[in-house]
């Protein structure tokens, strides 16, 4: 089997014909809060995004892979799992997962994708540490990263701020012993 693929996901590469899911999923402002987006992105810059995505994780310190769903022989692609801050020094990196459709969520595609990531980042990136950062009302979130092992290691409060209010982010963080 594929180091990065499991029985219901797979992750792969961004391809060039992703384009217009990543531009949909980017302008999607209703997750603009889960990424701290202030405005839309353009497709000129999704295609340098996707154009520069060849480069090493040690050069570009992020990497955005996909996640498509395996169902018959057949793939389709459902969210995103990204690296980001890699710090290759310290071998740490925050994490971020995208399911973009509620009808993907709670099927376990999250958590597949994140039990691969976490594999690929520990084993094949010989990280020591990976952390994220949920807002405190994302229980979806809260509770799928809490049930993979990570630590809540601080409250950053009144951290965000919403039309409707501020928000708590907290920091979790999985140590890889």
């Amino acid at each position: 089997m594929d180091l990065l693929t499991g029985k219901k996901v797979q992750l792969r590469a961004v391809e060039p014909n992703d384009i217009d899911i990543i531009y949909k999923w980017e302008n999607n402002t209703s997750v603009w809060q889960l990424s701290n987006t202030l405005a839309p992105f353009s497709r000129h810059i999704i295609k340098q995004f996707i154009d520069n995505s060849h480069l090493d994780i040690f050069q570009s310190r992020q990497l955005r892979l996909m996640i498509d769903k395996i169902e018959n022989d057949s793939a389709e692609t459902i969210g995103t799992i990204d690296i980001f801050d890699f710090e290759p020094l310290h071998k740490r990196a925050g994490i971020g997962i995208l399911i973009a459709d509620e009808q993907n969520r709670k099927n376990g595609f999250a958590s597949e994708a994140l039990d691969i990531l976490i594999h690929y980042c520990f084993n094949t990136l010989q990280m020591h540490q990976l952390y994220c950062n949920i807002t405190s009302d994302n229980t979806e979130s809260l509770n799928l990263f809490q049930k993979k092992g990570f630590s809540l290691i601080g409250i950053k409060k009144d951290w965000l701020i919403f039309p409707k209010g501020k928000k708590d982010e907290l920091m979790f963080q999985l140590i890889n012993a």
